[in-house]
């Protein structure tokens, strides 16, 4: 793929939706929340049920370590994160490839772990990447009077796009297409493996990136396999583009490697032990 022509392909493609919309980079969340058009894509059925989960891994040989404990030199932090809306992520990606713009992270690394500085934005990992084996793994802290989506939620998101949920999902009711281990408004995971608040969790992922041609056209979509607690959730699943949070997604034409970004959703959920295989 000839990454030098993909921002005029975004021009000739996507700028005139991008156009269309009124401040793509700037959603309306007060007009937004009187329509509240994110409940159309909420699926509530079918519900996965529980199961047992196993024990937590350890990183192998050739990996990547991009989180030992003690440092977040492998991070930073975008001017610009994820998108909630096709528009959004479409306005997003050009700008991140057009002018990529990065602060220090002001997440707090405690106790061997990772923890979200709630209001401080996401972090990304300054190494790009695409096929790859991801473990991270990670804690919904205890928060009484939390619940569904607002009680611990996060996001990995595979190429700053492609989401697996974090959220506390043991006995916490909330769509399941939304709930830890979805593939978010995409795929529900085909079990509910949670661990409850305050106990560690695992995610082993492996994320194939979409691919495309040179006119930008998708040849192969983007597929996911994943294990919450080394139960298998996610078996093989193809992607219909991004995880968006408000209406339908679509593939866009990117380079074949960007960040990991790891969401801030203003939850203090922590992780740590994270380590990622080129594939």
């Amino acid at each position: 793929m000839k990454i030098s022509h993909l921002p005029s392909l975004f021009l000739v493609f996507f700028l005139p939706s991008y156009l269309s919309a009124q401040n793509p980079l700037e959603l309306d969340w007060a007009e937004l929340r009187k329509t509240k058009p994110w409940v159309a894509t909420e699926q509530w059925e079918p519900v996965p049920k529980r199961v047992t989960p196993g024990q937590l891994g350890a990183p192998p040989a050739d990996a990547i370590v991009l989180f030992d404990g003690n440092s977040m030199s492998s991070w930073h932090t975008p001017k610009l994160d994820y998108g909630a809306r096709m528009d959004n992520v479409m306005a997003i990606v050009q700008e991140k490839l057009a002018n990529p713009s990065f602060s220090e992270p002001l997440w707090e690394v405690k106790d061997g772990a990772l923890i979200v500085n709630p209001g401080s934005g996401a972090i990304e990992t300054k190494q790009s990447f695409g096929d790859c084996q991801l473990h991270i793994e990670w804690l919904s802290p205890v928060d009484p009077g939390k619940e569904g989506q607002g009680y611990s939620n996060s996001g990995i998101f595979f190429m700053g796009m492609y989401e697996i949920q974090v959220l506390n999902s043991y006995e916490n009711e909330t769509y399941p297409n939304g709930q830890a281990g979805s593939l978010y408004k995409q795929h529900i995971p085909l079990v509910n493996a949670s661990r409850p608040p305050g106990e560690w969790q695992s995610y082993d992922i492996v994320f194939n990136a979409p691919k495309f041609d040179d006119t930008g056209s998708l040849l192969q979509p983007a597929t996911v396999t994943a294990f919450h607690n080394g139960v298998l959730i996610q078996n093989d699943v193809d992607l219909k583009g991004p995880c968006v949070f408000i209406g339908e997604p679509h593939y866009i034409a990117h380079p074949p490697k960007l960040p990991l970004l790891l969401q801030d959703h203003g939850n203090k959920d922590r992780f740590r032990n994270i380590w990622i295989r080129e594939l």
